[in-house]
């Protein structure tokens, strides 16, 4: 295995974008946003292209650091909110307690939102050694204060357990990067590495009394093509991601460390679609958006990319979850997975080293007993079962944001006819399924009959199946191909 190549445990590095969309990235196709330095990495490494995460925030933090599906840890419905008294449960040991006895010097730069209501359940008491950003789930990126209502608003920002003004009037995703950099440059490379980035880019900022979107404007200016002005300062966001991701890649080579590093890369859920929390984010053709179980939801953005790794420059069409980093990477490091005890993990290493044939068949999306929602994958075939009253952000939300404002309304009505279709379809025939491309859009291409995208989707059953290699756009769902959807037996929570 790959691991051979050096001596000593790789350095770890895993970055985290918030709420970065399907179509948010160049390298699945996106003619609005270039993103080269994040495009550069993933086809020199591997794009994961059946990758999945949970729809929200937190759950697909918590299976990333404990290697738990969010049903088995609490945070599986809706995200830690405030002072809410909450979070990822102290008896589990998670990712960075896991590499702290390997040797690794431990670091968090970014946002933590997996409990802050007692110290015990923040960063520095959870296995790293510092702890930059903050605790919540979003706020202003200059100011750095956060809203959760109207009654509950605050400043959140922290150097360790302090909090630290110091960062008012700096940009998070410069102020983050830098940080990132830092301690890079200052490590001791004769000791293995885990950063941990969970960017605050490009979540919403604080609704509604602060700026949603923010980016300096040498980064908005970067897209003078867009000409929603939400689009455009959405675009800038994902820009300083992109160059955020080159300057801590940049600090790895410099220190002659990348060539011993794994780096992985991966959204938290799917975009903040049609306004959805103000958002601008896209995740066409996909359908759905953050906080669904459609694919918009789900299938995160993502890749690895590893001088270690024995085969690179691939797309990986086999099914992985977020709760199989944990395994995967401890097994990396040289760890043994099954020290971890029962994880819901898979140790996914090797097949990714070697390109192999998969090791996960299935994956629960999620499963909402109270509210008879939840969503499974099992081999080709995803089944998703919605409470009566769950049938909205069910449709398919295309980049209308190159549009100007005034003719952006008629797609919040959903006044769509066919010759707007084809202006924001143009580019989809020219996207690529799979293959081992390094200068190509990978994404998925969902057929040529843009008819098939129905913008106001009122015919939304229950029970939906769908077989998703011919189907990943969710197009048509099929409850006759098996009688038994329809009395539920396969589905128990719907009692």
């Amino acid at each position: 295995m790959g691991i051979c190549k050096t001596t000593s445990r790789p350095h770890i590095i895993v970055v985290v974008a918030d709420d970065l969309g399907w179509n948010d990235v160049s390298f699945h196709g996106s003619s609005q946003i270039p993103t080269p330095n994040i495009d550069s990495l993933a086809y020199r490494g591997i794009i994961l292209n059946n990758y999945y995460v949970s729809p929200l925030c937190t759950p697909t933090r918590g299976a990333l650091m404990s290697g738990l599906h969010p049903i088995h840890t609490g945070l599986h419905s809706g995200v830690i909110r405030g002072a809410q008294p909450n979070g990822l449960p102290l008896n589990i040991t998670i990712m960075p307690q896991r590499l702290r006895n390997l040797g690794y010097r431990t670091h968090i730069v970014g946002k933590w939102h997996l409990g802050s209501f007692k110290s015990e359940y923040t960063p520095t008491y959870r296995g790293f050694e510092t702890f930059t950003g903050y605790y919540n789930s979003h706020g202003d990126y200059y100011d750095h204060t956060y809203e959760d209502s109207e009654g509950f608003f605050g400043y959140d920002f922290r150097s360790n357990v302090s909090l630290d003004y110091t960062a008012i009037g700096q940009y998070s995703t410069t102020l983050f990067t830098e940080r990132a950099v830092d301690i890079v440059k200052q490590h001791n490379r004769e000791e293995p590495l885990f950063l941990y980035l969970p960017y605050q880019a490009v979540h919403t900022g604080n609704v509604p009394s602060g700026n949603p979107l923010q980016a300096p404007s040498a980064y908005i200016n970067r897209h003078p093509h867009i000409r929603s002005a939400e689009r455009r300062h959405y675009a800038g966001m994902v820009a300083a991601l992109d160059d955020g991701v080159a300057d801590v890649v940049d600090a790895l080579k410099t220190r002659d460390m990348y060539k011993d590093s794994i780096i992985l890369f991966t959204t938290d859920n799917g975009g903040s679609s049609n306004g959805y929390m103000e958002g601008a984010g896209n995740n066409f053709p996909l359908r759905g958006m953050k906080n669904t179980l459609w694919e918009g939801g789900v299938r995160g953005v993502a890749f690895i990319n590893s001088p270690l790794l024995d085969t690179t420059g691939y797309v990986s069409e086999n099914l992985i979850h977020v709760c199989d980093w944990l395994p995967t990477l401890y097994s990396a490091a040289g760890g043994d997975p099954t020290d971890l005890g029962d994880t819901d993990g898979l140790d996914i290493w090797k097949m990714l080293s070697t390109n192999g044939e998969p090791v996960r068949n299935e994956i629960l999306h999620n499963l909402e007993p109270y509210g008879s929602t939840g969503a499974i994958r099992v081999g080709d075939y995803k089944l998703v079962v919605l409470h009566n009253d769950a049938t909205d952000m069910a449709n398919w939300y295309p980049p209308y944001h190159t549009l100007d404002d005034s003719t952006k309304l008629h797609f919040s009505k959903f006044e769509t006819g066919a010759a707007m279709f084809h202006l924001f379809l143009r580019d989809i025939s020219r996207r690529k399924t799979t293959g081992k491309c390094r200068h190509c859009p990978i994404s998925v291409e969902c057929g040529q009959k843009y008819d098939y995208y129905r913008f106001n989707n009122n015919e939304v059953d229950r029970i939906n199946l769908f077989h998703i290699p011919s189907d990943p756009c969710n197009r048509t769902a099929d409850t006759s191909s098996n009688p038994k959807l329809h009395g539920g037996a396969w589905v128990p929570w719907l009692d």
